[in-house]
């Protein structure tokens, strides 16, 4: 099996490394890294220019490439790098972010948005993010909880070749079929200090936000954003991403990039249908 393993941290980051280190020990690992920090990067692609590529040693890796390119870049361009070399990957891994992509954060982050673009390209794919107990940009302090989950999401019948046969596995190939992606977060703690895993659904992620004006050297004044999560009223660890990553569960999200309100959609042609403009 062969593992595309990209992020948006930086062919430098520690994330990527430990995350490459853990799935060698499940197939043969292949990466596709952007050559520098690329955090809440979202889903652009480079249109109208070259996008640069340069061979890397990776002593994790059976070979990698740094790319002057986005996220979701490594992902589109790599997978085809590689197909030209008579490499076929198997399934994609983006990660191991440094801080957690929780809520509404996936819809900035790069990460995640690397690992729907495997998905995008028809492969079983994960977003493995591990919530940083300082702050972003930060690389963790533990890895050996992320990296048992990393290998054991990629051995799974979801992520294999041909999925499960067996019968009584209802569904256990919508990774596939709906191409739904893994968005993990798994708290900055030892195995024996997480509570466990909880698959829960995305929720709201607000931030206690402030814009900062600043003047740089050359006197061009501009703004530096930044602001620290807060937890906004109350749900179960079942219900919220959010609040089950801060008692202490890894936590696991299937998400998709059909974003379709189904319910809106009944409701709009039950008061539009046959509308004139």
């Amino acid at each position: 099996m062969n593992i595309l393993v990209v992020n948006d941290d930086g062919i430098e980051a520690l994330g990527v490394h430990k995350l490459a280190e853990a799935l060698s020990e499940v197939g043969d690992v292949y990466i596709c890294s952007p050559h520098k920090q690329q955090s809440a990067s979202g889903h652009g692609i480079t249109i109208g220019r070259l996008v640069y590529v340069e061979n890397v040693p990776f002593a994790e890796a059976r070979h990698a490439i740094s790319m002057k390119g986005t996220p979701a870049d490594c992902v589109k361009i790599g997978l085809e790098v590689y197909r030209d070399r008579g490499i076929e990957m198997g399934m994609v891994f983006s990660g191991f972010n440094h801080g957690m992509n929780l809520g509404t954060d996936t819809l900035y982050s790069g990460t995640v948005s690397a690992a729907i673009e495997g998905a995008l390209c028809g492969l079983p794919s994960a977003a493995m993010s591990i919530t940083s107990k300082r702050s972003h940009y930060h690389a963790p302090e533990n890895y050996e909880t992320a990296m048992k989950l990393a290998r054991r999401i990629a051995r799974s019948d979801m992520f294999s070749k041909h999925g499960s046969r067996d019968p009584k596995a209802i569904g256990i190939n919508f990774i596939r079929e709906q191409h739904v992606i893994l968005n993990v977060n798994i708290p900055d703690l030892p195995p024996e200090g997480v509570k466990g895993i909880r698959v829960c659904p995305l929720s709201y992620r607000a931030y206690d936000e402030w814009f900062r004006e600043q003047t740089d050297d050359a006197g061009q004044t501009g703004y530096h954003y930044s602001g620290a999560p807060q937890v906004i009223g109350e749900a179960g660890a079942d219900e919220s991403d959010v609040i089950a990553n801060g008692l202490g569960y890894a936590t696991i999200t299937p998400l998709h990039f059909d974003l379709t309100d189904r319910q809106g959609l009944d409701a709009l042609r039950g008061d539009w249908a046959g509308d004139t403009v």
